[in-house]
């Protein structure tokens, strides 16, 4: 018990072998899309509870990616000094003690900062379940990060199935959440002493560091910020899509998105095979490619059948980008991990931040059709930047 208050993994790495840390990683990953997706499948009913206008939901939920976005450079910090191992073993119940806070909230006085501490907790732990893939990643000596951020959607599904399943049984927010509580627990205590000890140093490292700006980074977060963009467009925008420009059935309003999710899912469980077959910079572009082909289908051939497949496009245009530039952050040959990972999602982040609002707009000024066009050609950027950098060339599959 002593070592899953302290965070310090208690066997000789010599003696474990590398699938033990692989599943003990991917269980974390797991442990984080399940927390998420707990959260997120009962916003309608947290709403309802506290009599939440449209407008104070919008505002609520923009506490969590602040608090992200505030913290990234911290969490960078903190998995540096302290190493990943520990900040994700205590963030983590951390994590699973403000999701069953969130439950408790009487008011928006009380949800706000609740779900600001949320999004902190959420981020230490991505920064820190990442630095550890990037240091199982180099037991393989091949990409398996993706398959990782497949674990991270697969327990998304899950999530929201449980969350389905508590709603149909009547069962309160606090019970379902003490429940996802509970399955942190038991993962830690199971888990915890599997962790990768000490992180990836990187090669050249030179004195203290800092968090700066730096050309390899900066190109693998615009990357980053595109794909996260449309990410967050297709999570908050396809089902109105459909909705309004489509013309769906009431009942088929939630193909796109699951279509989206489902390939996006399938995606990263093959993108690691994808990824040593072909090359990291091969990958990114297909998948840029991949990104601008099924949004401009759903533009110029707005019907079902066409639009269901053009989301499928986008969802494995999607998979592999943001495990990709984490692993190749991971990678840098000057700056740890945590300090690169933190970065490069500075500034991924802000794409997924800004992405969902800045189609609103252009949607209120032309339609959701034109917003659609414009992320269209997010992938096709994606394509020219991966294509005429010279950062892949740092780095080896």
């Amino acid at each position: 018990m002593s070592n899953v208050i302290s965070g310090t993994p208690s066997h000789n790495p010599s003696t474990i072998s590398n699938r033990r840390f692989r599943l003990a990683v991917f269980s974390y990953f797991c442990c984080t899309g399940i927390t998420f997706a707990s959260w997120a499948s009962r916003i309608p009913t947290i709403k309802a509870d506290l009599g939440l206008s449209e407008g104070q939901l919008g505002t609520m939920l923009l506490m969590l990616p602040l608090g992200q976005l505030f913290t990234l450079p911290l969490s960078g910090k903190l998995v540096t000094r302290f190493g990943s191992a520990r900040v994700l073993s205590i963030m983590c119940l951390i994590y699973g003690g403000l999701l069953v806070s969130i439950s408790f909230a009487t008011s928006i006085y009380i949800l706000a900062p609740t779900l600001m501490l949320f999004g902190i907790a959420s981020n230490m732990c991505n920064i820190a379940v990442n630095t550890q893939a990037v240091g199982v990643e180099k037991l393989y000596s091949k990409s398996i990060m993706t398959t990782f951020h497949g674990g991270w959607s697969l327990a998304g599904f899950t999530g929201a199935l449980i969350g389905l399943i508590t709603l149909q049984f009547n069962l309160s927010t606090t019970t379902h959440f003490l429940f996802i509580l509970g399955i942190l627990i038991v993962n830690t205590l199971w888990n915890v002493r599997y962790l990768l000890p000490q992180d990836v140093q990187p090669e050249n490292q030179f004195g203290k560091e800092r968090f700066r700006p730096d050309r390899i980074l900066i190109q693998l977060g615009i990357i980053g910020f595109f794909s996260m963009a449309t990410e967050g467009a297709m999570f908050d925008w396809s089902g109105v899509y459909f909705q309004e420009i489509v013309n769906a059935p009431e009942k088929l309003i939630i193909l796109g998105y699951t279509a989206f999710m489902i390939m996006m899912a399938t995606g990263r469980f093959v993108g690691d095979f994808m990824l040593t077959r072909f090359g990291y910079k091969k990958v990114l572009m297909i998948s840029g490619s991949l990104m601008f082909i099924g949004m401009i289908s759903s533009v110029l051939f707005p019907n079902l059948v066409v639009t269901t497949i053009s989301f499928m496009l986008v969802g494995l245009g999607v998979a592999c980008c943001v495990p990709t530039v984490y692993s190749l952050a991971g990678k840098h040959p000057s700056i740890s991990p945590g300090m690169a990972l933190a970065l490069v999602s500075s500034i991924s982040f802000l794409g997924f931040l800004m992405g969902p609002p800045l189609i609103g707009y252009i949607a209120e000024l032309f339609n959701l059709s034109w917003s659609f066009t414009l992320f269209s050609f997010f992938g096709l950027a994606m394509v020219i930047i991966v294509g005429r950098s010279q950062v892949f060339n740092t780095f080896k599959n």
